[in-house]
């Protein structure tokens, strides 16, 4: 069984790398993105998480000069998510970003922080409740920018509103909530419900229990379904504490990764082709639906996706890449 290559549009790092980090190198980069094509992925966008301003602009300059340096990072990144700093930085819907780093959506900062990059943000997650955050969505979606929304409160009005403006999609739906929320005017039912959107999710079992995924799946629908990992530095390492974007963060002999002592998920350990794998033992799609979740509908959203090589699948569902 063959299949395009897998394209994860959300990994922060990977194999002991962290992407947010601004001394990130080309080898360091390198060494991440091999382990990412033995999962079966051929492209990535490297996703940088809220910062201060000076910070982001640190990190971003250093991923940029490491994919430029690279081996593998030209023919594997085509470009960036950006997750924040425009996010909701209530207490739940925040996450593991930190609060006082979220601003208001500005199309000054986002032209500051673009400012000289040699590969384009291609992905931006904000939450489209914040003042200014539908000018910011126009003015991204006029240079070719897919915006999504994500750790946000929007309701069914204002998720409506982000459709109209250009938004598509939902950054891993189901998470960044607090609890509790409402029964049925909460956030995540009104992206559910919102057909224009499509929506990513992170089938580690962790994030969202395999029933619900279902539920959501279902409701969403596999065309408009996208499988992201949200990955760390902890992805394909053992358990252990790592660095992800200042901070320290445990990947869990359960498989979870959290801040040390706190409920708080960091992320995730997961792998793109464990991901696949889930989904068909879940009995939530078949293997070419599950497959087609982290390939297909990623290039189908994203305009561009992995044209360097193809995966081969044994019965297993374990990959092979080739032609790359």
């Amino acid at each position: 069984m063959q299949s395009a290559g897998l394209f994860d549009i959300q990994v922060n790092g990977y194999a002991g790398a962290d992407f947010n980090d601004s001394a990130l190198t080309a080898e360091a980069l390198d060494h991440a993105l091999a382990a990412m094509l033995r999962s079966g992925v051929t492209a990535c966008l490297p996703t940088l998480i809220t910062a201060p301003e000076g910070l982001l602009t640190a990190r971003l300059t250093a991923l940029d000069r490491a994919v430029a340096a690279s081996r593998l990072g030209p023919a594997m990144v085509p470009g960036y998510h950006l997750e924040g700093p425009f996010l909701n930085p209530a207490p739940g819907y925040a996450g593991c970003h930190p609060p006082a780093a979220m601003i208001l959506p500005d199309i000054a900062t986002m032209e500051r922080l673009t400012h000289g990059l040699r590969r384009p943000i291609r992905l931006l997650t904000l939450a489209p409740e914040r003042t200014g955050a539908m000018a910011v969505v126009a003015w991204a979606r006029a240079r070719g920018m897919i915006v999504a929304m994500g750790h946000t409160a929007a309701d069914a009005a204002c998720v409506g509103r982000a459709a109209d403006a250009g938004l598509t999609l939902s950054t891993h739906l189901g998470n960044a909530l607090p609890q509790p929320q409402p029964k049925f005017l909460n956030p995540l039912m009104a992206q559910l419900a919102e057909d224009r959107l499509c929506a990513s999710f992170i089938a580690d079992g962790i994030h969202i229990p395999p029933p619900v995924l279902g539920v959501m799946l279902r409701a969403k629908g596999l065309t408009r379904s996208i499988l992201v990992t949200d990955a760390t530095a902890a992805a394909a390492t053992p358990p252990g504490l790592y660095d992800f974007a200042g901070m320290k963060i445990e990947h869990t002999a359960e498989g979870s990764v959290r801040e040390p002592g706190s409920p708080t998920l960091a992320g995730s350990a997961l792998q793109l082709d464990q991901a696949v794998r889930n989904i068909v033992a879940w009995g939530l799609a078949s293997p070419m639906e599950a497959i087609g979740l982290a390939s297909t509908n990623p290039i189908a959203l994203m305009g561009q996706g992995p044209t360097n090589g193809w995966v081969e699948w044994d019965a297993a569902l374990r990959p092979t890449v080739r032609g790359v």
